[in-house]
């Protein structure tokens, strides 16, 4: 993910502002070292990003369209894959040897509507 410096702090709700997610997948969330079940990881797709970011270093704009995160919530959810969703009291953790990952708690995942199913054929 890029411009993530731009939220010191992290400033999620303010992160998630201008964007739209959707859900596009779903699994156990387990504690890495004592393998103790600990909620549901969402993971969501940003499909619309009308933040407005710094330039890059290299002067280009940037943007996080199509990027994917996990959400974390402590609790057994079931989000189906495609829908519209938003975090609800969000937490973020910027990480990673280039500060450009998130980690992400929600206290719940509101599904929004669900998205129009992709046709190939006349129905």
């Amino acid at each position: 993910m890029k411009g993530l410096n731009q939220f010191a702090g992290f400033d999620f709700e303010r992160f998630c502002q201008g964007k739209r997610f959707v859900a596009t997948a779903s699994k156990e969330w387990v504690d890495y070292d004592t393998k103790q079940h600990l909620g549901t990881v969402v993971t969501v797709a940003i499909t619309e990003d009308q933040t407005v970011y710094k330039p890059g270093k290299d002067g280009k704009a940037i943007s996080n369209l199509f990027e994917k995160m996990d959400w974390k919530v402590e609790r057994d959810i079931n989000i189906p894959v495609g829908v519209q969703v938003e975090p609800v009291e969000g937490v973020a953790t910027i990480y990673g040897e280039y500060r450009n990952q998130l980690s992400v708690k929600v206290a719940d995942i509101k599904v929004i509507q669900p998205t129009a199913p992709v046709s190939g054929g006349k129905g």
